[in-house]
């Protein structure tokens, strides 16, 4: 039995003591006539239960039942609130909309970058990702999936009418006095619509180089690459490394009067202040290559390109750090090695590569050991064990040496294990050596693409 298959009566759990739930590890689920529909676990103790009813029970984890008794207040009435709405035949209701700011606010509190409403075979789900990590929320009955949709449209100015195509939107809330960004992407699925509302937290994204949890020889090389005026800086790793973070958070430190600094993004998500930023959109010819060709006329000091993706874009950023440019980029390659590699089946001219490329930076997120519960699970960590995130890394200089075997187009592994280079694995070892992370988890994410 899947929890997103349930649907909870959260009016007759809270006919319960909260404490003896937790205490007693049961999550009631609903009654029925004689029948009481439970979650348990293996420690689970139904003494609890004085009523002379048969008990029909469902096996989940101890941390999911202690989770789901977590912030009964708000599940309560985010239930409440949808069962209204579903009798509501007005969309735009102010049911709606304290529905959507109690469940925003929650997300925001649980440190979310996204939420996801997904539509099942018999329910309507609402999962959060925290720290890289899906978590159901909350799940409602189907028929609330039209109406949160509809609502969700109408704030994104979308066709609250169109559920067959795929859409994208935005919008922006006032909470507690501080605006947030949104973003918004509708999907059709075969039991109806997905709709992933991304939070896009500019106080998240542009953090101090120096809070993302690098190792102190990382800082150093930032440190070296924030002093350079030209030549080319890669960012890699896979999908969600933490590369955007990284990158804004540089851009922010080496964002001065005197510096003109223009990006090409797609789309630009985060606003900078004092940085020109250019959206891609290539319905009205604005695309990636042309807009990375008239960049070079607008005599910036600093080009960030969100990724390079081909062969000519490649090329051009080749050109532009050779002319005085400080390009940085991100890059889709697992390591430094990896990322040469990707750059000569790019076809780079090895000459041009040896003569600009700086550093190679390979990064991954970690999870970081709750250090509230030590790993045994508790309300801070959403009964993970687990809070927060850190970057484990690799920052590969390019010296005379490696530029030479570059423009040959030579392996460098070699070379790197006399000068005895620390690996990104080398440095997560030592995260786990200090206690902020597991052995599990740095393999987990260096092996991940």
């Amino acid at each position: 039995m899947k929890i997103y298959d349930v649907l909870i009566d959260y009016e007759f759990v809270k006919s319960f003591d909260l404490s003896s739930l937790k205490e007693s590890l049961i999550l009631p689920i609903k009654k029925d006539g004689i029948y009481i529909d439970t979650f348990v676990c293996e420690e689970s103790n139904s003494n609890i239960f004085n009523e002379t009813c048969i008990f029909r029970e469902k096996r989940i984890s101890k941390d999911e039942i202690l989770f789901f008794l977590s912030d009964i207040d708000i599940r309560y009435k985010l239930f409440v609130l949808s069962k209204k709405a579903l009798r509501s035949e007005n969309l735009n209701s102010n049911i709606i909309s304290e529905f959507m700011n109690i469940l925003i606010q929650n997300a925001i509190a649980s440190r979310s970058s996204d939420i996801h409403m997904e539509t099942f075979e018999n329910s309507s789900v609402i999962r959060f990702r925290i720290d890289g990590i899906m978590k159901i929320f909350y799940v409602f009955q189907k028929e609330f999936a039209n109406v949160i949709s509809s609502h969700i449209k109408m704030l994104s100015n979308l066709d609250i009418t169109n559920s067959r195509i795929p859409m994208d939107g935005s919008f922006s809330l006032y909470l507690d006095d501080k605006k947030y960004d949104f973003r918004v992407s509708t999907m059709p699925t075969i039991n109806g619509e997905s709709i992933v509302i991304r939070v896009l937290d500019n106080q998240n994204i542009l953090k101090k180089i120096d809070s993302l949890g690098f190792s102190s020889h990382i800082l150093t090389a930032i440190e070296d690459i924030k002093k350079l005026t030209q030549g080319l800086v890669l960012i890699t790793g896979p999908t969600g490394s933490g590369k955007s973070t990284t990158l804004y958070s540089l851009i922010k430190e080496i964002n001065k009067e005197d510096k003109k600094i223009v990006t090409i993004e797609d789309p630009v998500e985060y606003k900078l202040q004092q940085v020109q930023q250019i959206e891609i959109n290539d319905p009205i010819g604005l695309s990636f290559d042309t807009v990375l060709r008239s960049v070079l006329r607008q005599d910036p000091d600093v080009i960030l390109i969100g990724e390079i993706r081909d062969e000519l874009s490649l090329n051009i950023a080749l050109q532009a750090s050779l002319t005085g440019h400080l390009v940085l980029a991100s890059v889709h390659a697992n390591n430094s090695i990896q990322t040469l590699n990707r750059l000569y089946d790019l076809k780079a001219d090895n000459y041009l590569l040896s003569a600009t490329l700086k550093y190679i930076f390979s990064q991954r997120l970690v999870l970081n050991i709750c250090t509230n519960c030590k790993k045994q699970g508790c309300k801070k960590c959403n009964y993970k064990g687990f809070y927060g995130r850190s970057c484990i890394a690799e920052a590969l200089k390019v010296d005379e040496d490696i530029s030479r075997m570059i423009s040959k187009e030579e392996s460098i592994i070699e070379y790197l294990d006399e000068i005895k280079f620390k690996t990104i694995l080398d440095d997560g070892k030592e995260k786990v050596a200090s206690n902020i992370t597991t052995i599990e988890e740095v393999y987990k994410v260096i092996e991940k693409i």
